[in-house]
């Protein structure tokens, strides 16, 4: 997937029905996904492709069903923001990224971003919630 072929519904659309097959879910919560390339950040450009996860998260990997990939997100710090706002509007992630952690004692780690879709998030509300967690690392390692 890539920002210039961002097909996200699809994505969700065959996931949402294969989720109700994993018994062993921790919660109700969504988790949306993202794996970068290394060099992803280095230049903008919406045809990089990124592999985009739709997950949640089990609380074993013993009855997760065959058809489905399992993923373990590697140790590390994360930041972890409370967003408030339509999941359409991307200003959130240029101010993180553009702003916030350049000015920060951290870099980008290259570990998976995520998102946690709680109860309180929606995909066309203004006023949806989600919790961003971006993986981070101090500038002085």
């Amino acid at each position: 997937m890539s920002l210039a072929n961002y097909k996200i519904s699809e994505l969700w659309r065959s996931f949402m029905p294969q989720k109700r097959e994993v018994k062993n879910r921790l919660n109700n919560d969504l988790i949306s996904l993202t794996v970068y390339d290394s060099n992803y950040f280095m230049a903008f450009d919406p045809e990089k492709n990124f592999i985009k996860w739709a997950a949640v998260e089990v609380t074993s990997m013993d009855e997760v069903p065959s058809e489905l990939d399992i993923m373990v997100i590697p140790e590390g710090m994360y930041a972890v923001f409370n967003y408030k706002g339509l999941a359409s509007d991307h200003s959130f992630f240029q101010y993180l990224l553009g702003s916030w952690l350049p000015a920060s004692e951290y870099v980008l780690d290259a570990r998976p971003h995520f998102e946690v879709l709680g109860e309180k998030y929606s995909n066309t509300a203004p006023d949806s919630e989600e919790e961003i967690w971006i993986p981070i690392k101090s500038k002085h390692n």
